[in-house]
This record gives C-alpha cells, structure tokens and sequence, in this order.
C-alpha cells in the first residue's frame, strides 16, 4: 500500500471541460473539500473519492459523483485510487463544464484520466502502519527527547504541559517505538 504526505494537484482538459485533480492525505480531506467549494463556486461539480484505514485496520471507502450521471464519475475516481493501491489518500476533482456533452462514456474516461494524470505525477510514499504512543517526560529531558525526536524525524508537535513535565502524544512505527525504547534505556 502507498500513501500521500502531501497535496498534489493536476489539470486535464477534454472538449473545452476543465477537470482539475487534487490528491490529497486522508486528514486534509475535509478541510480541501471545503476550500474547494469555496474556491469554486461556479464549477459545475466536484468529485471526490477516499480509501482510509480505519480503527480496526479495515479499508473504508467511498466516493460521489456530485450530480454527474451515477457512476461516471466518483466510481472511475475510486478505481484509480485501488490501481494505484493508495490508502488514507483521498482526490478531489473541480470540473467546469466546457460547453460540449461528453457522454457517459466520455465522462467515465475524463474522471479517470484526471484521476490517473494526479497520481502518476505525485510522490508516493510507502504506507507504514503507526500507533499512538504516549509518553512523559519532566522538564528537564525536554530538549533531549527533541533533539532526539528531530534526528529520528519523528513528529512530536502533539504535547500537554503539566506540573511535573511534558506528555508526548506520537504516532510511531514499530521501529520508531524500538528505536525510542533503545533511547530511554541508554538514559537510565
């Protein structure tokens, strides 16, 4: 499985009809579809499709067609994002309507062309799966576990304050927990 850290986006064209693709991390989802609807008011749809992973490591998927006829549009748009097999990933395509009827045919060809030009031109990363560690530490060891969790390159922007020192909320691999477990031993 494969998976996006950041957005990227694509225009495709067919008879006068603009089709531009976003493909975006599954935690952006909501947030682009919102934009977008506000970006564009007066495009004629926006199309969207998402595969995630949820709580129980089951794919979820799902997808609209946004008033295009049923299943020209968010269908192609998720197919693409099976072949691709691309996880916690959503796309968004904008049309605007060029003037000239595609067909359901045409259509299912434009979503999917859009879709397939986003992916093949985006940077795709391995997906690994990670858990939700917690951890505190007292003042004190702060600036180590940053230097630390700098040099691993580990996120760590997620933190509580409190009167006895810092709790850390991070999502880790299973090598980055091994690698954390190393670290805190060598401490002691």
């Amino acid at each position: 499985m494969q998976q996006v850290s950041d957005t990227f986006y694509t225009t495709y064209e067919v008879k006068r009809s603009t089709f531009t693709s976003y493909l975006v991390p599954w935690s952006a989802f909501e947030q682009t579809r919102k934009q977008l609807h506000q970006q564009h008011p007066k495009a004629s749809h926006i199309v969207w499709a998402y595969r995630h992973l949820n709580e129980y490591d089951q794919i979820v998927e799902n997808s609209t067609d946004d008033g295009e006829p049923k299943g020209c549009a968010g269908n192609p748009t998720l197919a693409q994002l099976r072949g691709a097999d691309l996880i916690n990933t959503a796309l968004l395509t904008v049309r605007y309507f060029g003037g000239i009827k595609l067909g359901t045919g045409g259509m299912v060809r434009a979503y999917r062309d859009a879709a397939r030009e986003v992916i093949d031109n985006a940077t795709l990363h391995p997906y690994i799966k990670k858990s939700a560690v917690v951890l505190e530490t007292p003042y004190a060891l702060v600036k180590r576990y940053e230097h630390f969790f700098t040099q691993q390159g580990i996120d760590f922007g997620k933190r509580d304050f409190n009167a006895e020192g810092v709790v850390w909320h991070l999502q880790l691999s299973e090598e980055e927990q091994k690698v954390l477990k190393s670290f805190q031993t060598s401490r002691k």
